[in-house]
Order: structure tokens, then C-alpha cells, then sequence
């Protein structure tokens, strides 16, 4: 089993691939940590669409890849930027996929949280905002899923200041039946959330963000930070009111967030655990032993290919993260809404195989081997 694939030089290397998949098995959620995989949509290959269509999504495979990711233990966390939210994904699936998700969550007794945002407006008044979130935020309710409220494009245009933050977080808080999940969203995963929480100094959208939970702790699960700034992270979760989680959302630095220090630790909420879900569920299975170490051996050897995924433009991690799913067999084909297959680059895709392989991540070796030659072909790489 040999393959060629692109070097950084522009020629062809020959790589061999592993023969033996890491050997893990489903099992129960965990008793240290609460712990989603953020989900991404199976595409549907045969709808007639184009990159500008609503998503035609095949639901099928797309329900069968949260049932494997519950299977492990791990929640999902549906509907957010790694389901292509705001990138190919319309409200109007949204919605869909939040309720038939959550249906399935029910059915199969798994953990679900639901994204809820303003995607069906593109801009608008505070008053609009507002109204659009609670519009999303009683479908997510309704079907019997948490909420993660997440940032807003339309808010983070409309916002004069800090103050408007507040009043519409403190509105929608307010309101809420059961506590939700805050998400934060650094502009590297969307260019357009420059700025939020009323300010581009982060130090002063910390505060704000802060003043908000604090608020209202009573109904706030937890918050999910994505700005890839581990002791940023650190500095923020220290400062939450008791009884408030940190979910990491940090794809580059989170064993040693989940891990944690003497003064506390993150829960997590990652896309990453997308790809590494059985991987990353046998890590934790670990750490709820107390092994740190043990955890830290199963889950840092990860972070490379997480950082390659992640790497700049970040926002196109969706693209690596389907591709990986493919080869690892959840999936018959490598196309994706809004026909983002196109975001990366062949190299691009041969090293994040490499990587996935070293790691053992795909269970039939000589599938994932077939289905990249498959793609090196179409690029006109013979082997």
C-alpha cells in the first residue's frame, strides 16, 4: 500500500499508508467533562443546485454521523459555523436540520445544543435583531434542544456600543426557559464579528461579555469561546460566577485547555471533534480516571492536524473537516453545500490524509487510501 502525493515543492513523494485503524469502541458520555462535537451537513450529490441554492441536504447520512458521534458518548452541538452556518447552510435548513436532530437526540437518548442566530436577516434594527433571534430561539426550544445563543453578523452591524450588547443579550436572557450556551466567535472564523461585544480591544469586549453572564448567571450554562488565544481563555474562564462552564473552543490549543490547571479547567465544544470524535471520547474516557497524562499522550498528538485544518483562512476548516469524513467512510462522496469542496487546495488535502492516517482516525485504511487517489486523479496526479 503505497501512495504519491504532493510534496512542498510542487513534485509527488511517496507516502505509505498505516494498515491498522486506532482501535477504539462506542461507549458512555463522560463524568469529568461535558464535551460536544460541533457537526457538520452531509451534502445531497444528485440535487441540481448551484453555490448560490438553498442547501439540498442528505438527510440520511447526515443523521447517521450524529448517531456515530453519540455513540462514542460525545454531544452534538447542531446548527453552528461548522454545519455552514452563514456559509451555504440558510436559516431555512437551519431550522430543518435543528428539528430533526433534535427528534433523533430524543430517539437515540443523545445530548444535543442548537445554534440560534439572526441568519434570516442579513441586517437590520436592534429591534429586528432581536426579534430574529427569539424567532430561532423558540424553534430550538420547541424541540426540546438546548440553545447555544451564537454571534451576530446583524448585531455586530447594527451595535452602536457596548450598551446595545447588553440590552440585547439581557432581553433575550430574560426570557430564555432553560440556560443556554454563549458563544463567542472570533473574526478568524468570521471576518464580520470584528468588533463584537461592542469594541475590536478584546480586554474591553472581555468586560462586556462578562457584564452580561453576570447579569444573569442563573441562565448561563456555559460559554464557548473561539479565539484561539489559550491564555486568553484561561484569564476569562477565572473569572466566570460560580457554576458557569468554559467550553473551549480553542481547535489549536485544547488538550492542555481540557486538561486544565490547578485553578480549573475547560469543558469543550469544538469542531475539531468532528473528525477525532471517537479519538477524542477515548481521551476523556481517560481523563475521567484522573489520568492526565494518559490524555494528554491520546489527545496532543491531534493538534497538528487540528492546526492544519484551522490554519488561515480559518473559516474554510469545514472544507478539511468533510473531506476527512469521506475518507473515514461516513459519507459516499466529497461534495458540500454551497460547493465549498472547491475552499482547499489538493496539498492542502493530501497533508490533512497523512496527518488523519498517522493518526489512525479512518476505520478501513484502504477505503480512505482508495477515495485519495480517487481525488489526486481528478487533480491529474496518476499513480
Amino acid at each position: 500500500m503505497t501512495i504519491r502525493l504532493p510534496d512542498a515543492h510542487g513534485g509527488l513523494r511517496t507516502y505509505e499508508p498505516r494498515s491498522e485503524p486506532l482501535a477504539v469502541a462506542p461507549g458512555a458520555a463522560f463524568s469529568s467533562r461535558t464535551v460536544f462535537s460541533a457537526a457538520h451537513v452531509v451534502a445531497d450529490p444528485f440535487a441540481d443546485v448551484t453555490p448560490d441554492s438553498p442547501a439540498a441536504i442528505d438527510w440520511d447520512a447526515t443523521l447517521a454521523f450524529r448517531r456515530h458521534l453519540w455513540s462514542h458518548g460525545l454531544g452534538v452541538a447542531e446548527a453552528m459555523d461548522t454545519a455552514q452556518r452563514g456559509m451555504g447552510l440558510d436559516w431555512a435548513g437551519a431550522a430543518e436540520l435543528i428539528r430533526r436532530s433534535a427528534a433523533e437526540a430524543k430517539a437515540v437518548g443523545g445530548r444535543i445544543a442548537c445554534g440560534v442566530g439572526t441568519d434570516q436577516i442579513a441586517a437590520g434594527s436592534l429591534g429586528q435583531v432581536r426579534a430574529a433571534y427569539e424567532e430561532q430561539l423558540a424553534v430550538v426550544e420547541e424541540s426540546g434542544a438546548q440553545a447555544i445563543l451564537m454571534a451576530s453578523r446583524a448585531l455586530c452591524s447594527a451595535a452602536t456600543g457596548p450598551e446595545d450588547y447588553l440590552e440585547v443579550y439581557g432581553h433575550l436572557l430574560r426570557q430564555t426557559s432553560e440556560p443556554v450556551i454563549l458563544h463567542w466567535l472570533g473574526p478568524m472564523f468570521d471576518p464580520a464579528l470584528e468588533g463584537y461585544w461592542g469594541s475590536p480591544d478584546l480586554d474591553a469586549a472581555t468586560d462586556v461579555f462578562l457584564d452580561v453572564i453576570a447579569a444573569h448567571p442563573d441562565k448561563v450554562d456555559g460559554v464557548k469561546i473561539s479565539l484561539l488565544d489559550a491564555q486568553r481563555e484561561i484569564d476569562l474562564r477565572r473569572r466566570l460566577p460560580n457554576g458557569v462552564r468554559c467550553y473551549t473552543g480553542d481547535d489549536f490549543n485544547y488538550p492542555e485547555l481540557i486538561a486544565g490547571d490547578e485553578q480549573g479547567f475547560s469543558h469543550a465544544l469544538l469542531g475539531i471533534f468532528d473528525p477525532l470524535g471517537p479519538l477524542a471520547a477515548q481521551a476523556v474516557r481517560v481523563l475521567d480516571t484522573g489520568d492526565v497524562n494518559g490524555f494528554r499522550a491520546l489527545l496532543d498528538p491531534t493538534v497538528e492536524l487540528s492546526r492544519h485544518l484551522f490554519r488561515p483562512p480559518t473559516r474554510f476548516y469545514k472544507t478539511g473537516v468533510v473531506f476527512l469524513a469521506w475518507l473515514a467512510g461516513h459519507q459516499t462522496h466529497f461534495t458540500m453545500v454551497g460547493g465549498l469542496q472547491s475552499a482547499r487546495s489538493l496539498p492542502h488535502f493530501a497533508r490533512a490524509y497523512e496527518l488523519a492516517d498517522g493518526l489512525g482516525l479512518f476505520p478501513d485504511p484502504k477505503l480512505a487510501e482508495e477515495r485519495m487517489k480517487t481525488l489526486l486523479a481528478l487533480y491529474g496526479v496518476t499513480q
